[in-house]
């Protein structure tokens, strides 16, 4: 291709799309927002897209067109949020939507074919772009990804893309891609039919080309594969179901009954984007494109305006932010070079950050006591790396090459050449003092030293190092491969560099990262054990178990206090409950019920005694969890009658276990525990679960008001005495009518 022959979209300016064209025929049009990292759609790009569809229909050279990524690893990654945020109305929203979805057409009607070479990720209207096309070319680079992930920023597919992929995979397909937002790789696009083919990267550009000239010799529709059915009907298991929930109105009906009843199960109700989306496609089935073409336009409408979008859309751009945070305000600060890191403990904790570690491509020496311990950490990694083969979102030798960073050893040989040194062993002092000692001793000088414990303030654990500085704390949450947070925790010795590092590790790791000063507790289990204390306090006026849960899940949280307590472990809060108390007095006060446990040998699901039935005893109840009874006996309580009204509203249940979660997080603020209310509503959300929708626990009460919190607290406060000491951060804001937020 010549210069002569590229044209730039437009004139008076940079533009995002560009064309040239091939020696064969073939238009060459490159999508490259300028001063972008990442391509992303702007209202104003429709105006281009429509040019450069006419200046291909009018040039007789061209025979056929490919469209291409001029940034190196992203094709288009959607929507521009930012752009969404900034809008207004519903009715602006939906004159938007109305304008895409026609501006994508004009490409579809194309009276040449049009095929998408796709390298790196096509996600939101970046898919929605690649199905309006005529037929798909995908890399077989694992960053080449397509999804529709509109629904975790509360939104749904704006310019169609939900029917478009009905139209090829199916109603059932369509669902879950839709309602879940997860991506497909390459080789799972080709499966499904949505790519036409998959190729190497560097050939990527002319097999697409090829392929428009093939497409552009047979003529309209421009259809890559035959819709021609094969003689005699396929009987296989997946067909047949199709055929009868897709291809007749009772079996459709049937499946968006039941996806609906599912969705409400999850979402509880409080996210109307999965319901609207569901009413796209079920329109789609049942009136055709055009109707579900104005469905859309008015869900999308109504759905970026509201608080739900907002709410998670503000909490894209803090994790967007934090990114791109080092987690030190130097800018000059920069993190050291880690090549290797030493896992000391191979628990669940320690093999999940294992996993973690060699997942991000960082080579991991695993140490354990004794053999049988590394034989089930190796092997909790291996099961995470099998499941993951079998999802297809590995090839068995990307297993192979991940599995082949992890080493084991009983004692510390292997270790001299690490540059971190993270500690996962049981919560006590003393022990970790030693491994410390046998770290230092191990490793080289100025290894950085980093405990995942969750409650013993890292100052105290720095004591027994000879470098105090290097000393960082790196708290996980369990399991680790599946939580997103890490919490760094600074003493005021620790250097701004290792901090840095910290971050820079856990980045690799996949985690979203906040940085937190040191003490008891940090910032996610201070705030968690106030929510934990005033479950229990409920339980001793004779709320059930299973109302004090059910309240909070209806609230929007992803499982209930009591039932957490039974993940966490009795034993754990038992150990942890005393500390707090030494360090915050009577705001921190649990019932006296936890010993009566403790003394009954109750710890949770790990050894079947807790507060639901576990094991066998949980099979012979049936389907779901159930209370184990005995418990309210062991705790001196009478067991709730079922039938009564409860002693305590789910509302006041609701709102006495959240504002003291809420309230203990502006205590952290206030005291300078949280570098910013950014971090403490991304630590809340991402690694204990506050309801997203609801923003944070600092968003909560910018919207709910300030004055209006400080009101509850203090009447609980008359009620209940100190545990409800409102946070002097609190009372300050409702005095000056600011907001956390400004």
């Amino acid at each position: 291709m010549s210069e002569a022959d590229k044209t730039n979209s437009g004139t008076g300016g940079a533009r995002a799309l560009s064309m040239s064209v091939r020696p064969d025929g073939v238009a060459v049009v490159t999508y490259d927002v300028p001063g972008e990292s990442v391509n992303t759609l702007k209202e104003a790009f429709t105006e281009e897209f429509e040019r450069i569809a006419a200046e291909i229909t009018k040039n007789p050279e061209i025979k056929g067109a490919i469209l291409v990524s001029g940034k190196r690893d992203t094709w288009i990654a959607g929507a521009d949020i930012e752009m969404l945020k900034n809008v207004t109305t519903a009715a602006q929203a939906e004159a938007m939507c109305r304008k895409g979805q026609k501006s994508v057409e004009r490409l579809l009607n194309l009276p040449k074919p049009l095929v998408a070479a796709i390298h790196g990720a096509a996600l939101g209207g970046g898919m929605e772009i690649a199905l309006v096309c005529h037929a798909r070319v995908l890399s077989n680079d694992p960053k080449t990804q397509l999804g529709l992930p509109e629904v975790q920023l509360g939104l749904l597919p704006g310019i169609d893309g939900l029917q478009r992929l009905a139209a090829i995979v199916g109603l059932q397909t369509a669902l879950d891609y839709g309602l879940t937002g997860k991506s497909m790789r390459a080789a799972k696009a080709r499966s499904l039919g949505v790519a036409d083919d998959v190729v190497p990267a560097p050939i990527l550009q002319d097999v697409a080309a090829r392929l428009a000239l093939s497409l552009a010799e047979k003529g309209p529709p421009f259809k890559a594969r035959s819709d021609k059915k094969k003689k005699g009907m396929k009987l296989d298991v997946a067909s047949l179901q199709k055929a009868a929930l897709e291809e007749n109105p009772i079996g459709r009906a049937l499946l968006f009954k039941k996806a609906r009843e599912e969705l409400l199960k999850k979402t509880g109700g409080h996210y109307p984007a999965p319901e609207r989306i569901l009413e796209v496609l079920k329109t789609y089935a049942d009136g055709g494109f055009a109707a579900s073409q104005d469905v859309v336009a008015r869900s999308f409408g109504e759905l970026v305006v509201s608080s739900t979008a907002h709410r998670l859309m503000e909490i894209f751009f803090a994790t967007t932010a934090l990114k791109k945070d080092t987690g030190v305000d130097d800018p000059s600060v920069k993190p050291r070079k880690v090549e290797k890191i030493a896992m000391v403990g191979a628990g669940l904790m320690g093999a999940g950050i294992a996993y973690v570690s060699i997942n991000g491509g960082i080579p991991v020496r695993l140490r354990d006591r004794d053999d049988a311990s590394l034989g089930r950490g190796l092997k909790y990694v291996a099961d995470i790396l099998d499941e993951r083969v079998k999802k297809r979102q590995l090839t068995r030798i990307e297993r192979e090459e991940k599995l082949a960073l992890l080493t084991a050893t009983v004692d510390y040989s292997g270790m001299r050449s690490v540059d971190l040194a993270i500690e996962a062993v049981f919560e006590d002092l003393g022990i970790k003092h030693k491994v410390v000692q046998e770290v230092e001793g191990a490793c080289r000088e100025g290894v950085i030293f980093a405990s995942n414990t969750s409650s013993i303030p890292i100052g105290k654990i720095a004591a027994a190092s000879k470098h105090p500085e290097n000393v960082v704390g790196m708290h996980y949450f369990s399991p680790v491969h599946k939580m997103p947070l890490l919490e760094v925790i600074r003493t005021k010795q620790t250097s701004d560099e290792v901090v840095a590092t910290a971050v820079a590790v856990g980045k690799k790791q996949g985690k979203t990262v906040i940085v937190v000063n040191d003490g008891v507790g940090f910032y996610t289990s201070r705030i968690l054990g106030p929510l934990m204390n005033e479950a229990s306090w409920l339980l001793t006026e004779g709320v059930s178990v299973q109302a004090i849960d059910k309240a909070m899940t209806a609230w929007g949280w992803p499982v209930g206090p009591v039932a957490l307590l039974d993940e966490v472990g009795i034993d754990v809060a038992a150990h942890v409950g005393p500390i707090m108390v030494e360090a915050f007095g009577d705001r921190m006060l649990p019932p006296p019920t936890m010993p009566k446990l403790v003394a009954d040998n109750r710890k949770g699901r790990k050894n079947e005694r807790g507060f639901y039935l576990y094991g066998e005893a949980a099979k012979k109840k049936g389907k779901g969890k159930h209370v184990d009874e005995s418990i309210y006996g062991v705790i001196g309580l009478p067991v709730p009658d079922p039938k009564a009204k409860s002693p305590v509203s789910a509302e006041e249940i609701q709102m006495r276990c959240s504002l003291q979660f809420i309230n203990e997080a502006i205590h952290c603020y206030g005291e300078g525990l949280l570098r910013s209310v950014r971090d403490g509503d991304i630590g809340a959300i991402f690694g204990l679960g506050f309801p997203p929708f609801r923003g944070g626990p600092f968003r909560y009460v910018d919207t709910l008001g300030a004055g209006e919190v400080l009101k509850r607290i203090e009447g609980y406060q008359a009620r209940f005495g100190k545990r409800w000491t409102p946070a002097p951060a609190l009372v300050e804001m409702a005095k000056s009518g600011k907001r956390f937020y400004q």
